[in-house]
């Protein structure tokens, strides 16, 4: 674990590598459920990932567990900072901009075709996702996070895909437990709101969480 600036940290930094990656599997994703026909590009691209899967299978860690706390070695894999900015490096996690300015916080997100479940609309679990990821984010900027205890999310109005849209949070704490409220919002509408309830933990009590090996 490392702690910067009193942030909540717990993890390793993602390689360059996937982070560029990420971005590019979820704009292809999205791509590749709007054209019309099979392309040649994708088929190329449908082969380039079959050849970097099975290159991959040779160089991760032979067990899937992470490399945290004191039974943790070389054998298992890397465990990356799961406090913020998830859908840089996994494209399976929404991106967003976030401001932090102690118990409130701000920010803007789209949410391209990849997200989509209803026709023009985002899924409503990536939505209850997305809330968890933006609390969890503004908890660990603060310097306090913890265990997720409940996360209720109310759909106000159909969230549209590829529009950018603005979030709030609003956050307080007994010390024992942290409660935070946010918004989604398009031009002053509300989309649809969370509330999500969170035990605050001690970061002194984390596992050590082991650095990467050379393979």
């Amino acid at each position: 674990m490392t702690v910067d600036d009193g942030r909540w940290t717990f993890g390793l930094a993602p390689l360059p590598q996937t982070v560029e990656l990420a971005a590019l599997l979820r704009q292809v994703a999205g791509l590749a459920m709007a054209v019309d026909d099979e392309d040649p590009a994708v088929e190329k691209l449908i082969d380039d990932l079959r050849a970097a899967s099975h290159a991959l299978e040779t160089r991760v860690a032979p067990d899937a567990g992470p490399r945290v706390g004191p039974d943790a070695g070389p054998h298992q894999r890397p465990y990356l900072d799961h406090a913020r900015d998830i859908g840089a490096y996994n494209p399976c996690f929404p991106e967003y901009d976030i401001t932090v300015n102690g118990p409130r916080a701000s920010g803007r997100v789209t949410f391209p075709l990849a997200f989509e479940g209803p026709p023009g609309v985002v899924h409503g679990g990536v939505l209850a996702t997305f809330f968890d990821c933006v609390i969890q984010h503004h908890n660990c900027d603060v310097g306090v996070a913890g265990k997720t205890v409940s996360l209720l999310v109310e759909y106000r109005r159909p969230t549209p895909v590829g529009v950018e849209l603005s979030f709030g949070i609003d956050r307080v704490t007994d010390g024992r437990r942290i409660t935070s409220t946010a918004r989604l919002e398009r031009d002053g509408s509300l989309l649809c709101a969370a509330t999500m309830a969170a035990v605050a933990g001690d970061r002194a009590r984390l596992p050590a969480v082991l650095p990467r090996v050379e393979r």
